[in-house]
């Protein structure tokens, strides 16, 4: 595993770690008031473009990432709609 690769696992885990504060305190407080829906719409979109170029790339980190933070943003839509 060369210093990119290295990089680019150490990326996807702290960017996906970041969402899943978030997830746990709106799944906890079940109060997504000050959650923007259509950020996270965008935002789940812009996942998903992600997560098709890394498996065209074959990249897993980028693969990992973005599945997992697209699970995390998607949760966070439900709750967002569920929670109104």
């Amino acid at each position: 595993m060369d210093f990119h690769e290295i990089l680019g696992y150490l990326a996807a885990f702290l960017t996906t770690a970041s969402f899943l504060p978030q997830v746990y305190k709106t799944w906890k407080t079940k109060s997504t008031e000050g959650l923007s829906l259509s950020m996270y719409t965008i935002f789940f979109t812009g996942i998903v473009c992600w997560l098709v170029y890394g498996i065209y790339l074959n990249s897993l980190p980028i693969i990992l990432a973005n599945t997992i933070t697209g699970v995390s943003a998607f949760l966070l839509i439900v709750m967002k709609l569920k929670f109104k």
